[in-house]
């Protein structure tokens, strides 16, 4: 049965391929759960904190809902060379020998919030989903460093590990970007550089529920899904706010690849939508404009997931069925490369 906006989205129960745009209006019960106790613990929203008072209050509680970490074969930090100075990595390693290929992954967070210990539960369980080694990049955080900075630290680091992969067991041949939200963002914003400046190539592009509309920001899934979740419409805009020096910068493709004119000559891609979300829309239409352009894209949609429901990994039981069929389809990804 066909439905929702795009005469060609085909609700595919079961099914890792296909966009379901099946609209449900609850979360499943876990996340209902979830956001019943995160309410009752009365913290203020996003958009009433500070930066500094955001990343005080938010870090610590994505660290907390990551649940107990997965072994991993090794994890060690290092700094890189970056356009603002030291770059702070964090590379995970899988269990096995040889080269493994390459996650390079961007955390969320509005680029305001967010580290590499948000999403250190996250990159691990991704790391042994895909037996790949995944290098994530504690870029700089707005507003102390606006657009474009947290992408020219995002782009650095995947030119740095395409020219250093092999020093820590890394196919320099089977490099893909990924992140979610924000991360997801500046994952599609390396792949347009990459395309433009020549390099690196890449292989895959993993987008978990990415921003790609920073300007007009006004669709069905932001009305129908803009309060009452972790990430809120007034939220994005308090984020936009703070990482785009003016609102003219949001027409900029980098800040908003949905607007790119081409989208050609991209790595494929996995897009990953929870249909309760403010982005699921946007995320649904870069999805579409990147079929358009040629480029094979699997969509995986959870119905009845919200934003950020990949940082509750100790909370949501979907969340760790989401990053196995990720990790299988990255692997399939690598394989093919």
């Amino acid at each position: 049965k066909e439905t929702g906006p795009y005469p060609h989205c085909r609700q595919m129960p079961g099914k890792s391929e296909g966009i379901i745009t099946m609209k449900v209006q609850r979360p499943d019960p876990q996340t209902e759960a979830l956001l019943k106790r995160l309410a009752e613990r009365g913290a203020p929203p996003v958009t009433e904190l500070t930066p500094v008072e955001a990343r005080a209050a938010r870090n610590p509680l994505f660290v907390e809902l990551g649940g107990p970490p997965e072994e991993v074969a090794d994890v060690w930090n290092q700094s890189i060379p970056g356009p603002g100075g030291e770059l702070p990595i964090r590379i995970y390693t899988p269990q096995g020998s040889g080269e493994f290929p390459v996650l390079v992954y961007f955390h969320g967070g509005g680029w305001v919030i967010g580290n590499l210990d948000t999403h250190d539960c996250l990159c691990r369980a991704l790391a042994n989903a895909a037996s790949c080694i995944v290098v994530a990049v504690d870029y700089r955080l707005s507003p102390e460093n606006k657009f474009p900075a947290p992408l020219e630290d995002g782009y650095a680091a995947t030119r740095w590990v395409a020219e250093h992969a092999g020093e820590f067991q890394g196919d320099s041949t089977r490099i893909a970007v990924g992140g979610d939200s924000a991360g997801g963002n500046m994952a599609t914003a390396v792949c347009l550089m990459a395309r433009e400046k020549g390099g690196p190539s890449l292989t895959h592009q993993l987008l978990i529920y990415p921003v790609v509309d920073l300007f007009s920001m006004d669709t069905a899934s932001y009305r129908d899904h803009g309060e009452g979740y972790l990430l809120t419409a007034a939220g994005m805009f308090y984020y936009r706010d703070h990482y785009l020096p003016n609102r003219e910068d949001g027409k900029n493709p980098y800040a908003s690849p949905l607007l790119e004119k081409d989208l050609s000559d991209l790595p494929p891609a996995t897009v990953v939508i929870p249909r309760l979300d403010v982005l699921a829309d946007e995320g649904t239409a870069y999805a579409e404009r990147l079929k358009e352009a040629g480029i094979p894209v699997t969509c995986l949609t959870y119905d009845q997931m919200i934003h950020a429901f990949l940082n509750c990994l100790g909370e949501v039981e979907m969340a760790r069925k989401a990053v196995s069929e990720m990790g299988s389809l990255l692997k399939k990804a690598f394989e093919r490369s």
